[in-house]
């Protein structure tokens, strides 16, 4: 039979591994939270390019030109995503841009957190909302 008058609770030590487990798991979102940010104006770009009439007749150079002032808009670093990352496909009639990079994120030390990134949309299917 249990004693109700006995206290019961998280030790000191125990309250000190948990907050240390937390602790970690939230400096590894301070860090990688705005990374997937930056991710989603990349993609934010991409369907604001596909809603463009004409975009899939127009030539790779000029697609970069339009795609790197719509990452300004949507606060992209376009330092991070190096022109020959920026592909057009033309294959079966259709027309896809393709955007591949990696972001390397410092964590700790000497320890980095590496994540890639590979977006795609089909530019000659008009927009899609």
């Amino acid at each position: 039979m249990l004693d109700f008058r006995q206290q019961r609770g998280i030790t000191l030590i125990g309250f000190a591994i948990v907050l240390a487990v937390v602790g970690f798991f939230a400096y590894v979102a301070m860090k990688l939270v705005p990374v997937y940010s930056e991710n989603f104006g990349v993609k934010k770009s991409l369907r604001m390019l596909q809603s463009e009439t004409g975009i899939d007749q127009k030539p790779i150079e000029e697609i970069r030109r339009e795609l790197n002032v719509k990452f300004d808009t949507q606060y992209v670093d376009e330092s991070s995503i190096p022109p020959q990352n920026i592909q057009l496909i033309k294959q079966n009639g259709s027309t896809k841009l393709r955007i591949f990079y990696d972001k390397r994120v410092p964590f700790a030390y000497n320890v980095d957190l590496l994540v890639h990134f590979d977006d795609s949309v089909d530019l000659s299917r008009g927009p899609t909302y």
